[in-house]
């Protein structure tokens, strides 16, 4: 038996399922890194994950709780309000929403200078590189990425289009540009699952707990969406994506797995939907949301935290050369 931990990306909504992590780690009375043999992040997802997989040797050792105060106070750091900034760039439309100074201080706080291969657990976290135009995944037991630092892979993963610019990076003589895996797999949960498949040949089962960020409800009209042009489309188009791929993940994997694949997801409150609202009231919307997500599931949360300890195996890398190998 192999324990498989998916997160999406949602940008300040990760706070949901770094909430319902703590309550499994309480419950549990270890870390989450302990629980599973793979932990999978894309976008906001993805630095849980990072966040997770830190070396025991770090000054700085993370639990789900750390990692739920990082939304809470240094969120603003991340999504800067700048009325100058949305008027210079004609409301975002000459330019990417935030500068990405921000996201890289607090990135390089949290981080530090971790590599990737040092990671406690194994990791797989995603991105798509504009220049060779196909998916990244950032697998912690390839060599290839062993001397990558975990804040550049949380950069990269987090470039969602039109909030922050990509970012480049070369790995091994290859230059890259690279932007937020939820453009292609908002939810990782499959491929968290083809990737344990490889890593693990000899077992037969698997259990997947796959945490979303909210799911959106309010309806796009007609009558508004026919009326769009390339800029109205900008935001709402890349709403449906993320929250399309993620449930079709979800459809996919209830009918592989129907008794080892455990979904936690909530409906979002009207007014919590943004990405990038940190706004204290919308914080406390979205921790009020995830009480409630855990409350509302308590039998199943109760479940995993009585899922027995990981298997453990070397974390030795592979001579993997390929991005998407």
């Amino acid at each position: 038996m192999r324990n498989i931990l998916a997160i999406d990306g949602g940008g300040i909504r990760g706070i949901i399922p770094a909430l319902v992590l703590a309550e499994i780690e309480a419950r549990a009375g270890r870390p989450v890194a302990e629980m599973f043999d793979l932990i999978a992040g894309t976008s906001t997802g993805g630095i849980l994950a990072l966040g997770f997989g830190l070396p025991d040797s770090h000054k700085q050792p993370m639990t789900a709780q750390d990692l739920s105060r990082l939304y809470e106070t240094r969120g603003s750091e991340i999504f800067p309000s700048s009325f100058w900034r949305k008027f210079s760039t004609l409301g975002f439309i000459t330019d990417e929403k935030y500068p990405h100074d921000g996201l890289e201080k607090v990135m390089r706080e949290y981080f530090q200078d971790a590599r990737y291969c040092d990671a406690n657990t194994r990791l797989l976290v995603t991105s798509y590189d504009l220049l060779e135009r196909q998916p990244v995944f950032f697998k912690s037991w390839q060599a290839r990425w062993g001397d990558v630092l975990m804040r550049d892979i949380a950069r990269a993963a987090s470039a969602a289009p039109t909030y922050f610019e990509p970012l480049g990076m070369t790995v091994q003589g290859q230059a890259m540009a690279l932007i937020d895996g939820g453009v292609f797999v908002n939810n990782p949960a499959m491929s968290a699952y083809v990737e344990a498949k490889r890593l693990f040949p000899e077992e037969r089962r698997f259990r997947i707990l796959s945490l979303g960020t909210g799911e959106f409800t309010n309806p796009i009209k007609l009558k508004d969406a026919k009326e769009w042009g390339k800029a109205a489309w900008i935001q709402p188009l890349l709403d449906c994506m993320f929250d399309g791929v993620s449930d079709s993940v979800d459809y996919q994997l209830r009918q592989l797995l129907p008794k080892d694949y455990i979904r936690l997801q909530l409906p979002l409150a009207k007014g919590t939907q943004s990405m990038d609202d940190t706004r204290q009231q919308n914080i406390t919307s979205l921790k009020k949301q995830a009480a409630k997500l855990i409350q509302d599931n308590d039998a199943v949360i109760e479940q995993i935290a009585n899922w027995r300890h990981k298997a453990e195996k070397p974390l030795l890398p592979d001579a993997g050369v390929s991005a998407i190998v």
